[in-house]
């Protein structure tokens, strides 16, 4: 598995982290108990829907030590993946209050409170400007760059696992927005891939 994960996310895995990622899948299988963080039905395959399919992102990082920041993040997903296989610093923006305690107590379990912040408000809220933007099913890509590129420089990458209706998905979003992009398929599932945009600007702006 370890072997596995390595090639996901395209760097060397130790056994640390890999225990690490564990942990985080056991906590987030308790944490649904109490809330719903993610279906029932895809707790069956949690590694491979869920911490595999996050992890593959890391891949995709522009520099080692870039900031990321997590729009929506949830249960984590993919932005506590994220952390435990980057060494930047990573933020996770979550309004939902109980997903917020929840991450917050993830992240001081996990040894990761030196790394990685909550933000406990909408992405609208946020102030900063980061390396990398990520979001796994928050919002269409329209809205998404709404909220969140104020985040984003020129030089920002955005890094969006979508699903098989993600061309059409992108086509409408550029009526709106300029941006740069390019389609990396998914390593864990065949139907989707991963939307990687630059240079995202509202048009009426140059």
């Amino acid at each position: 598995m370890i072997d596995h994960i390595s090639e996901l996310c395209g760097r060397t895995v130790s056994r640390e982290t890999y225990l690490s990622l564990e942990k985080y899948g056991e906590i987030l299988a308790r944490g649904n108990d109490q809330q719903n963080l993610i279906s029932r039905a895809s707790l069956a395959s949690l590694w491979e829907r869920h911490i595999l399919d996050s992890a593959q992102l890391a891949r995709l990082e522009p520099a080692p030590g870039s900031s990321w920041a997590d729009v929506g993040s949830g249960a984590g997903l993919p932005g506590v993946v994220i952390a435990l296989l980057v060494a930047g610093p990573v933020l996770l923006i979550e309004p939902r209050r109980l997903r917020a305690e929840f991450l917050l107590q993830a992240v001081v379990d996990l040894g990761l409170s030196d790394r990685v912040t909550i933000a406990p408000f909408k992405a609208e809220k946020v102030v900063g400007q980061f390396d990398v933007i990520t979001a796994r099913a928050v919002a269409s890509l329209d809205k998404l760059m709404g909220i969140s590129t104020h985040l984003s420089t020129g030089k920002t990458r955005w890094v969006l696992p979508r699903g098989r209706g993600a061309r059409s998905e992108l086509a409408e979003a550029r009526l709106r927005w300029h941006c740069g992009w390019e389609s990396v398929p998914s390593r864990t599932d065949p139907e989707s891939e991963i939307l990687v945009l630059h240079n995202v600007e509202a048009r009426g702006k140059r």
